[in-house]
């Protein structure tokens, strides 16, 4: 109990935090404080960008359209110059999955915001739409949430901020309008066919949603947001509700509009009005689908649910460490070879760190592929590294981006034989350097424990000179073993264009 002349608790730093969502309709800056578990924001922004009407039918993006991506990061440029390292994030959802040339305009983006942008899976952004959504609403009971972008849908049920199904589906009001509405005809037929393809998507999940079941269906994004203010215009609902009733009649409106270019209603922006029918197909067959009366909306999406997620990174919270635990579990990882492993390419880390300019999210990626990199031995002892490196390219792995999945990836997939030349040319030219490196240590330290070993062995030193190495060989119970192991390691690593020395001890 604290007396009257005790000072009051100091309370905890105010972090500034921003996130860019780069959506396949619009791109959203949000910048906020956080402090005490709450978000105040600063600024918000949105543009309709469109990425999903540039791809053409071989899965590139044109020119025109990366240049209109491009020219509105320009102008969000300004409310993060002052944002600490760290405390942005740029994610990317279906249009850059889909686009075959993304990392030509990821590269340029990134050299406009001083940023990585990362492009996330489906499910991923699912789980940070419904952490948005959920403290957005920060209500008890399990509650359905649904968001419709412009190349995907996602669809997440869940109680407070846990998930407990989360999916994303190939259906969006930039994409359903190019496909169904491309002539700009609006008509009961093409309104149809747009609903039917909608819910053909929706079957694959229909059965399971419905077995889990839900107390209150929730929407949230530009879609359903419009579609809400639309109706209660109409005087079809009440405010923030889309109700079956005010959806069929809003349907019926946007058919007599005959064209895309025609539709105008109060309470739709002008900007949306083109893909609003395509949106409004695919909010049909979710009600019919699942068969609901209504549904309200909530002001949280993507965007908060990243700042929330990227205030709870690298602590105790972090979403991506549950990722890990459940990995090493459900593949039986030897936990005290992968902890030996992992002490041992931290040591080697920490004496070659400044002269490699390695930093602290390095290091911690470098332990982790440690910890994970025998997970391919649940498959097959022959080419473990390879079954490794697949599962955790291709894995739900909530919390990590996809770039991010890669370097774990690249880690597992090199830690032994030969350097894997072909995928490491693969990666973008802007990590080749530090995924190397790290490759290049965690080699070493898995090396270094061969024995398996109760204990991990005493360090050796370990010096860089650019990227040539110089390791002092280490004492050990069988050292003529361990001597021939690093001699054919010299070996790779001479094959793969880099320098490795042994010393005397």
């Amino acid at each position: 109990m604290t007396s009257p002349a005790d000072p009051a608790p100091t309370p905890p730093p105010t972090r500034r935090l921003a996130a860019i969502d780069l959506g396949s309709n619009s791109f959203h800056l949000l910048v906020a404080n956080y402090q005490e578990e709450r978000l105040q924001v600063v600024a918000r922004q949105g543009e309709k960008v469109q990425l999903a009407a540039g791809l053409d039918d071989e899965g590139l993006l044109d020119e025109a359209t990366m240049q209109r991506a491009l020219d509105c990061l320009a102008r969000f440029a300004p409310f993060v110059a002052d944002i600490a390292p760290g405390q942005l994030r740029v994610v990317g959802t279906n249009a850059l999955r889909d686009a075959a040339n993304s990392e030509a305009l990821i590269e340029r983006a990134e050299a406009l915001l001083g940023c990585r942008v990362e492009i996330i899976a489906g499910r991923e952004e699912a789980r940070l739409i419904y952490l948005g959504a959920a403290h957005a609403l920060a209500e008890e009971g399990r509650r359905l949430i649904v968001d419709i972008g412009g190349g995907s849908t996602e669809f997440i049920i869940g109680e407070r901020f846990e998930p407990q199904a989360l999916e994303s589906l190939r259906m969006g009001c930039v994409t359903f309008t190019r496909r169904f509405f491309d002539g700009g005809e609006i008509t009961e037929k093409r309104m149809r066919r747009a609903e039917l393809a909608a819910l053909s998507e929706l079957a694959n999940i229909r059965r399971h949603y419905l077995a889990l079941g839900w107390e209150d269906p929730v929407g949230s994004s530009g879609t359903i947001k419009a579609a809400a203010a639309v109706i209660h215009a109409a005087g079809d609902g009440p405010e923030g509700v889309i109700t079956r009733q005010g959806l069929t009649a809003l349907r019926e409106r946007l058919i007599k509009c005959k064209r895309l270019d025609r539709v105008s209603l109060e309470g739709l922006k002008p900007d949306r009005a083109r893909v609003f029918p395509a949106g409004i197909a695919v909010l049909g067959a979710i009600f019919e689908a699942f068969d609901l009366d209504q549904m309200r909306f909530a002001d949280g999406a993507l965007r908060e649910g990243v700042l929330y997620d990227m205030a709870g990174r690298n602590s105790p919270e972090d979403s991506r460490l549950k990722s890990l635990e459940l990995l090493e579990r459900r593949y039986g990882v030897d936990a005290r070879q992968a902890g030996n492993v992992a002490a041992t390419a931290g040591a080697l880390l920490g004496q070659v760190r400044d002269a490699w300019g390695l930093d602290d999210d390095q290091a911690r990626f470098l332990a982790w592929g440690a910890r994970l990199h025998e997970i391919g031995l649940a498959i097959s002892h022959s080419q473990f590294h390879r079954h490794g490196a697949y599962l955790l390219e291709h894995s739900d792995l909530a919390g990590f981006s996809r770039p991010e999945q890669r370097l774990l990836a690249f880690l597992v997939r090199a830690h032994r034989r030969k350097f894997p030349l072909r995928e490491w040319q693969a990666l973008p030219a802007s990590v080749h350097s530090s995924h190397a490196r790290l490759a290049r240590l965690l080699r070493l330290a898995v090396l270094l424990n061969h024995s398996r070993p109760e204990q991990p062995p005493a360090p050796p030193r370990l010096d860089a000179d650019g990227e040539a190495l110089r390791l002092t060989l280490p004492g050990g119970d069988d050292p003529m073993l361990l001597l021939t192991d690093l001699e054919q390691e010299c070996a790779y690593q001479q094959a793969a264009g880099f320098s490795l020395e042994l010393a005397p001890a």
